[in-house]
């Protein structure tokens, strides 16, 4: 790529940029030196790396190479033996230890199965573990050596101390007994050596060697004699000391010059991370998003927001170019935003071929380009005596030079700078050109006539930056395939030109310039106008797709509550079959277990069973449903005068069906006759029948006498009754014992009272009398039996006894 589009275009702010999202200076200089790149599978790979260190980031957080270092010099020469020094062998261990810190934040968890493009650099990372862990037992810091370091080195600093303590131990006896001779009681240090502040005066009586004076000369500073031994040991001792450094760090040398090509390959791998994981922190912080590259001279930039201006008030742009048109031409007012759509295409571009993620929306496609040219910009140069014209014919001439179909070509104002018509008859030509090379073209203008050029040319496009005109303010959105106006009396007009300058500027137009700029400004009012409509039939699609959703989802949890209501349902008759065949089992046992008992005896019991029963019966009937509830009352309410004497009704509280015999009296009680059992009913039990589901015998059979010929109309229909409609008048007990009887008699009577039957015959027969006795006995303990007696002459006298029912 050529520097000077890489200028023009900005690339080197956003490379700094990139540089100080580097930990490491290694790192730092990659990023300075990087440039775009022309191989596809390069730039793939490239963004790839970005992607996957951004998604790193996300995912576990930042990673730091601040300890990253140059210590390319060291190894060269820890390879021909020499030793290092403590701040190289520091050095190398920072590395070591950025490589260790480095490949533990690259290790992949047991639930993270695909490899990434930097899953290989971090396995091949060798932080040396051993070796480092040496140096730091060994080196504590810069200036300091650990005492632990070796023996002898213990040893000789275990020395300097004893020695140190003895000649403090002395100079303070000195000082103590001489406190006179000396300008201040402390001791201090001249050239290694310990000593003590004597006045100039005293010099003569303190006994020792003169180091140094104060710069008055008023205070020389005197080793003592009775140290000077001592001073010299510890000299002595402090050589030995730095020989004993000098070992271990010799040590510590021979120790890392095996793992020179090793450590050379850490520092490449951990300065290519740092700038990959900066490449990854710059997409972060822009909101970028990987384009896709293609080879075919396609881009696509969806949403598009220039990295280098406020985010908080830039204007996101589409721009496409090479599918269905090659060149397009972008007008419209000055500070509309054309030149920052060119640069936005262009530092894109670069941006993308570097390996660099875009501030655009995700999905955006670029193509790779060998060169981008940009003319952009003020070229005057008073130095070279260039005019503005001049100055950028001289970069289009070069421009025009090198450009060919896998370039990319960037014109601001084309033409600019000269007569208007010869300038625009140059654009045009130079257009043109670019347009036959098959060259990717933006350029912007003013010019009316590349305008028409654009409509009428094939694979040229119009754009405009678009001109809010009721505020006079631009958008800074770029409409492709509309041509722009460039406003400049409506803007005047704003900036306070008076009016009768822009009418009398207005006449000076050609007719025909006139008739096209008012036709761009019908063709801009009714692209508002659709635009306005599309986006209202947006919102409405969307409040039809949400209404839709929200009675999917309605229609959804109804049919999840409708099945849990069935399954509750169904569970529950199960439960309710299951008890009621339990309490049905347990109360026959207890019956017959009572029964069994004897006749007397149990009477008691078997009626407080019966109680039992039908009070949780009760129990139940509470509990229903108001549904159930209404479906046992009557559907409707029978006026006396509703119903006819043979009309079919329902029988509520008995649940039969039969037909009217009389008509109901002043309290509402009527006849019906259900079968062979004729019982008398209240109006309100009766609910009145639409089909002639019972009737009654026929008049012929001597039943229901009186009744009106209606009662006939169904004498030839079948009888529906239930069981206890069809019990016998009379129950047979001869031969059987009082213990069988008993129950057998209980039952019957039970059906006949529930029948209405108003009074029945048990045949007991002579006998013994016993079990006329024990019936007897029986009958006079239920309380439903109003009175009984034997049967009179004609009835079967003795063997007979009538139970009139209550």
């Amino acid at each position: 790529m050529n520097q000077k589009a890489l200028k023009t275009l900005e690339y080197d702010k956003i490379i700094h940029q990139l540089a100080e999202y580097a930990s490491s200076p290694l790192g730092k200089e990659l990023c300075l030196a990087l440039v775009p790149s022309s191989d596809i599978e390069e730039i793939r790979h490239m963004q790839q790396e970005t992607t996957d260190a951004l998604t790193r980031v996300r995912m576990k957080g930042s990673i730091s190479f601040s300890g990253v270092r140059d210590v390319t010099a060291s190894l060269k020469r820890l390879e021909i033996g020499s030793s290092l020094g403590i701040v190289e062998i520091l050095s190398i261990s920072s590395l070591l230890t950025a490589a260790s810190r480095a490949r533990i934040y690259g290790r992949r968890e047991e639930d993270e199965l695909t490899d990434d493009s930097l899953d290989e650099m971090f396995r091949t990372l060798d932080p040396i573990t051993p070796v480092n862990n040496e140096i730091k037992r060994c080196i504590i810091s810069e200036e300091e050596v650990s005492d632990d370091a070796s023996p002898g080195l213990h040893r000789v600093r275990r020395s300097m101390k004893n020695a140190q303590d003895r000649i403090h131990t002395q100079l303070n006896s000195i000082l103590n007994s001489s406190r006179a001779y000396l300008q201040d009681a402390v001791i201090t240090m001249r050239d290694g050596r310990y000593c003590l502040p004597v006045k100039s005066e005293y010099k003569s009586q303190f006994s020792g060697m003169v180091h140094d004076q104060s710069a008055t000369g008023s205070t020389l500073f005197i080793e003592p004699m009775a140290i000077i031994k001592l001073n010299n040991e510890l000299r002595e001792l402090e050589i030995q000391e730095q020989k004993e450094i000098e070992a271990v760090l010799a040590s510590l040398s021979n120790e890392l010059a095996p793992y020179t090509e090793t450590i050379r390959m850490d520092q490449e791998i951990l300065a290519k991370l740092d700038f990959i994981f900066a490449k990854g922190a710059l997409s972060r912080h822009y909101n970028c998003s990987e384009p896709k590259f293609n080879d075919k001279g396609y881009l696509h930039i969806k949403d598009g927001r220039h990295p280098l201006l406020d985010p908080k008030k830039v204007v996101p742009i589409e721009v496409y170019l090479g599918k269905d048109f090659d060149l397009l031409i972008v007008t419209g007012p000055n500070t509309g935003g054309k030149t920052v759509s060119l640069k936005t295409t262009g530092l894109f571009t670069l941006m993308g071929q570097s390996g660099l993620h875009i501030p655009a929306f995700q999905g955006s496609e670029l193509t790779v380009f060998d060169e981008v040219f940009a003319d952009i910009g003020d070229e005057q140069s008073i130095e070279q005596s260039l005019s503005t014209f001049s100055a950028h014919m001289t970069n289009i001439v070069s421009i025009l030079n090198q450009a060919d179909s896998h370039s990319l070509c960037l014109f601001d104002e084309l033409g600019a700078g000269t007569d208007p018509t010869e300038g625009a008859a140059l654009a045009i030509a130079i257009l043109t050109f670019l347009h036959n090379m098959k060259c990717r073209t933006m350029a912007t203008t003013h010019y009316s006539e590349l305008k028409v050029f654009a409509l009428t040319a094939e694979g040229v496009e119009n754009a405009c930056c678009e001109f809010n005109v009721e505020t006079l303010q631009p958008t800074y959105r770029l409409l492709i395939g509309i041509p722009g106006k460039s406003n400049a009396f409506a803007i005047s007009r704003k900036l306070g030109l008076p009016d009768y300058i822009i009418e009398d500027a207005k006449s000076h137009l050609e007719t025909k310039d006139e008739t096209f700029e008012d036709l761009l400004s019908n063709l801009e009012h009714s692209r508002v106008t659709i635009e306005k409509e599309r986006e209202e039939i947006q919102n409405y699609k969307t409040e039809i797709a949400n209404l839709k959703k929200r009675l999917q989802e309605k229609e959804e949890r109804f049919d999840d509550k409708k099945e849990k209501m069935l399954k509750n349902a169904n569970e529950q008759a199960q439960r309710i079959l299951r008890e009621a065949k339990e309490t049905a089992d347990q109360t026959l046992r207890n019956i017959n277990k009572l029964a069994q008992g004897g006749a007397n005896s149990n009477m008691k019991e078997l009626e407080a069973e019966r109680t039992k029963l039908r009070t949780k019966l009760d129990k139940v009937e509470k509990h229903l449903s108001p549904a159930a509830k209404a479906a046992k009352k009557p559907r409707k309410t029978l006026s006396a005068s509703s119903l006819h004497i043979g009309d079919g009704v329902l029988v509520l509280s008995m649940n039969l069906k039969g037909t009217v015999s009389t008509l109901p009296n002043a309290n509402g009680d009527l006849y019906v006759q259900m079968g062979i059992l004729r019982s008398q009913v209240n109006i309100k039990d009766l609910e009145l029948l639409n089909e002639q589901d019972v009737t009654g015998p026929s008049l012929e059979n001597g039943i229901g006498a009186g009744s009106s010929g209606k009662a006939n109309r169904g004498s030839s229909g079948k009888i529906r009754m239930s069981k206890s409609a069809a019990i016998s008048p009379e129950i047979n007990l001869i031969g059987c014992m009082v213990d069988e009887a008993i129950p057998l008699l209980d039952k019957y009577l039970d059906d006949a009272y529930l029948a209405h039957l108003p009074q029945v015959r048990v045949i007991h027969g002579r006998g013994t009398g016993a079990l006329k006795a024990g019936i007897h006995r029986h009958l006079k303990t239920l309380k439903y039996v109003k009175e009984f007696h034997l049967g009179e002459f004609g009835e079967g006298d003795s063997g007979v006894t009538i139970v009139v029912f209550k």
